[in-house]
Parts: C-alpha cells; structure tokens; sequence
C-alpha cells in the first residue's frame, strides 16, 4: 500500500513533521481563554476574509458565513433531518412571470460590522465585485471563487432600499441554491481600506455572528463575537473562534491531546479509536459530499473509453477504503448516495468485481502484462478531501490489479483548486488525465450541472473534463426550466441514471465529516450539511 514515492515533499505522516508542525502550533495557538474555541482546520492556510472567501468549502464554512452572509441561507439547526434554503440577508425571493427576473426582498435594520447599512446598492456593488470587471472593487480572487457559482446571471440592479432585482440569461429554477454562495462585503469598508482589498484583508467588514478579530496568513485568525448581530437568537455564545491551518493530520491529534486545540476536523482513521479512549468526543454525519475522480474527455483521453470508466468503477474496495478509514465514509455508487431522491434507478451498478472489471479492460486492449498508464492531480489534504494520500494509494493498487498504472501529481489543495478551474486544457495539467477533487453535492447544480455541462466549459464554469454530450445538455436544461419539483425531480433522476450509466467520474466515497473535540465544547449540532453554526456552541 505505502508509496512514499509518489508523495515526495509531502510526506505528512514523518514523526519528524508531525511533532515539528505540533511545536510550531504550540507556539501560535498560546493560552487558552474562557470562551475561545480553537479549531484546526485541515486546509494549509487561513481563508481570506475578503469575503468570497478561498480554501474551497472548508472556507466557507469558517470564515465565509461566519463573518460575511449571502442572501439565501441553510438551516443547520438539526442533525436528524436534511438541510433546506431558509432567509438569510433576503427575507423573501420569488422569479416573475418571465421566470427571467428575480425579486429580492431585504431583511431591513442589518448593519456591517463597521455599521454601515447593508441595503439594495450593497448587494449590487458585491455582485459588481465578481461580476463587473470593468468596476473598481472588481476582485479577481473573489471573482475566481464566486462567478462559476452563477453563470446565468446577466444583471441586476437596486429597484429601492431593500428590493433587488436580478436578470439571468436564461430561465435557471435553481438560481436561490447558487445565490447561497455569494456573500456580502461591505463596500464602506473597502472604501476606508483606501479600495484595497489587500487592506482589507486586515480589517474586514461583514454581516455575520462573528466578526474578524486578527488575521496572519497560514498562522490563525481570530473571530469576536458580534454583540450586535441581526438575528439575536443567533448571538454566539462563544466569545472567540479561534481558526488554525494544520494540514498534517498527526499534528492535529497532537495539537487536541495536548489541550492546545479544543476541535481537529478530519482526524486519522487510526487514531479514532485512542481519541475516544483519552475522553475526546467523535463526532460525524451524513451530508451531500462526494469523493471522486473527475475524468479528462479531450481528445487522446484513455477515459473516453467507456469500457475503462466502468472498469475502474469495477476494480475499487470501497469497503476495505472504508475499514481503512475506521468507518468513517459510506462507499459511493454515483454522485448522490442511493438513499438521495436524486439517485434514480441506474443500470450500471457500482461495485467491487473484479473480474468484469479485467475483463472490460481486456476488451480494450489492456492487462497487468500491458497496463494502461495514467496521471492524477491529487492534493495532500484540503476541504473535504478526506484522508486523500491513505485513499489514493488504494485506489492505486486496486487499479493496478486491473491493468491500470497511475502516477500522482501532488499538488497542494488550493493549487490543485487553481488546475480544477483551469481546466483539463490548461497547460499546467502536464498530461494529468484524472484530477480528485471532493465535490459538495447539495444541490442538482454542484452536484451534476457544474461539472458536465457543455456550456460551463472552463473559463465559464468548472466542467474540468470538458465533457460534452447533448442528452445531458437537454436533462440539465430541463432542470433548469422546471418549477414543477415532481417534475423537476424526474429529470434530476435521470441525469444521474446517466453519470452512472456512462460511468462519467471515478465514484469513490461519500464523506461522514468526522470531528474530534474536546468535552468542553458544548452545543455542537453536526447538521447533513457540508456546513456549520458556531453560534450555539459554548466551551464549558
């Protein structure tokens, strides 16, 4: 199973590391204060608080909605029931007659961080931000990460103090999922930063329970309790967040058995168990997250090959993966697991045969004797990467059982987010034919347009693989077009008869986010949902 090899440089299990990136943490993290909660994330740097936040979901989710809020929310209250759209900084939407045309109705009386008003023209100016290049508060790095979330957004414009108006360019029922991604800066901050959103970064300004403290790039940020926040059911309890980047595993279970963090995200599946032992609690849940391998279709892919797609579907353990991980993954058989309404009813069925996975690729002309050979971007952790080197070496050796040799380009994970947005094309690919990237998959647009959809081609969207086939363009149209949810959800079904069907990704493992923390924290609700509110937790 160990490769060291094929992870050269990025060797995060070395002891040596480990207890490097333990002291080094020690050093950063310093005294605990009553009501701080310190948590190591598992990205390599801290997300930036410029709003449209980096460092892919996993930024979102501590710095993306706790500071800065979009117009359209989750509901993370509950852990027993999946998660819905609920009001956010909009109190209510609806499209109009064209079904073109969006009206949004503001929440009234909520301030910035900095209080100034959050109203119609500061929505219009955070859309300009990702949307308008030609503005001056265009930001590249928030247009990079915000406008593939809402690519059929044509306009919009302020109808009075707290009515928004947005156009698509096309009729897009699933426009309130995307808006859920687009976040609010305030454009009085960015104006006293001297409109620099490097300036910014140093004393950012939002709407949410949190606000930010201190920030130092790929060493913490601290996040304060907004007293003053809207939602006054939704003060924190906490006084402090406290956000700390440790992506090598070992170093994060050493940081929580230390007390020198109260909550490590992803912990090492062979820890688990000595976690629970020492009194630390586990915590995990289902949510909308798959962990696939996203195949390349340019011209001269081996992948274009169906009989090679359903093979390697054929040839993983994904229930050894899952021994491997103490548990903690439910295997994939397409990009929603089988109890999601959005399954259907596939033909294909994922699973573990052998065999019928030899022999499809000995109808391609390929064996052990004459493997075929391939290259994956992988990264070495990342948000919702799960245990990305333990599971890619699986996934290498079950694959060379078939005739299949893969060689691994490790790249860190906002790197490899930087090639997944480039596209198959770009040159920095360097002949990778595959790229893993953990996908969140909470609605019909993440989890199945994005990726193949023939008009979100990079730079327009993140259809990596530069998939094209005019079937899937007519479901995902009618996807679009369908207010009717019964029938909406038909079509839905069908779309993912045909990922499966054609077997289009490499399907893996769907995440159970497992957290390790300590006792102390009190309130956590793990919602099925890629992300969480802080707001309810208290440190004891």
């Amino acid at each position: 199973m160990n490769n060291p090899s094929v992870f050269e440089g990025f060797n995060w299990r070395g002891a040596r590391a480990a207890v490097a990136a333990a002291a080094l943490l020690a050093s950063l993290v310093g005294a605990q204060a009553a009501g701080t909660l310190r948590v190591a994330m598992t990205a390599s740097d801290i997300p930036l608080p410029n709003g449209q936040t980096d460092q892919g979901a996993e930024g979102m989710r501590f710095m993306g909605y706790t500071v800065f809020e979009a117009l359209v929310a989750y509901d993370l209250s509950s852990a027993d029931k999946p998660t819905s759209l609920v009001p956010g900084l909009a109190t209510e939407w609806k499209a109009e007659a064209d079904k073109l045309r969006w009206t949004f109705k503001l929440r009234p009386g909520v301030k910035f961080h900095d209080g100034s008003a959050f109203n119609a023209e500061a929505v219009v100016w955070n859309l300009d931000k990702i949307l308008n290049a030609k503005a001056e508060q265009f930001d590249a790095k928030q247009a990079a990460q915000g406008r593939g979330r809402i690519p059929t957004v044509a306009s919009y414009k302020a109808v009075n103090d707290l009515t928004v108006e947005i156009t698509t360019s096309e009729v897009n029922a699933l426009l309130p999922f995307q808006m859920a991604w687009i976040v609010m800066s305030s454009p009085a901050q960015w104006l006293a930063a001297g409109k620099s959103w490097d300036a910014f970064l140093k004393a950012p300004s939002g709407t949410g329970p949190f606000k930010l403290e201190s920030y130092v790039p790929r060493e913490r940020a601290v996040l304060a309790r907004n007293a003053a926040y809207w939602d006054k059911a939704r003060v924190p309890k906490l006084d402090k967040l406290v956000l700390l980047p440790v992506p090598d595993a070992s170093a994060r279970v050493a940081a929580l058995r230390s007390g020198q963090v109260d909550w490590i995200e992803a912990p090492p599946p062979d820890a688990i168990d000595s976690i629970k032992a020492a009194g630390f609690a586990i915590t995990s849940n289902v949510y909308p997250h798959v962990w696939p391998w996203h195949f390349s279709r340019l011209e001269g892919s081996p992948w274009n090959d169906v009989r090679v797609r359903k093979a390697a579907n054929l040839a993983i353990d994904r229930e050894g993966m899952k021994q491997l991980l103490g548990g903690m993954m439910v295997p994939a058989k397409g990009m929603v697991p089988p109890n999601s309404p959005w399954f259907g009813k596939p033909a294909f069925e994922v699973k573990y045969d052998v065999a019928a996975a030899k022999a499809l690729m000995a109808q391609a002309g390929y064996s052990k004797d004459r493997p075929l050979k391939v290259k994956s971007i992988i990264s070495p952790s990342g948000s919702g990467q799960m245990q990305p080197q333990l599971m890619n070496e699986l996934i290498q050796q079950n694959l060379a059982e078939i005739g299949i040799q893969v060689e691994f380009d490790v790249r860190d994970w906002n790197a490899l987010l930087a090639n997944w947005r480039a596209g198959a094309k770009d040159p920095g690919t360097k002949g990778a034919t595959t790229t893993n990237s953990s996908y969140f998959s909470q609605d019909p647009f993440t989890a199945l347009i994005r990726h193949v959809d023939s008009g979100l081609m990079p730079p327009k969207g993140t259809n990596w693989g530069y998939y094209s086939d005019p079937e899937m363009d007519k479901l995902f149209d009618g996807v679009r077009t369908e207010f009717d949810t019964k029938a909406q959800l038909a079509l839905i079904q069908k779309a993912h008869e045909k990922y499966v069907n054609d077997a289009l990704f490499l399907f893996v493992a769907h995440d159970v986010a497992p957290r390790a923390m300590s006792r102390k924290v009190k309130g956590f609700v793990q919602p099925q949902n890629w992300f969480l509110d802080f707001s309810s937790i208290s440190m004891d």
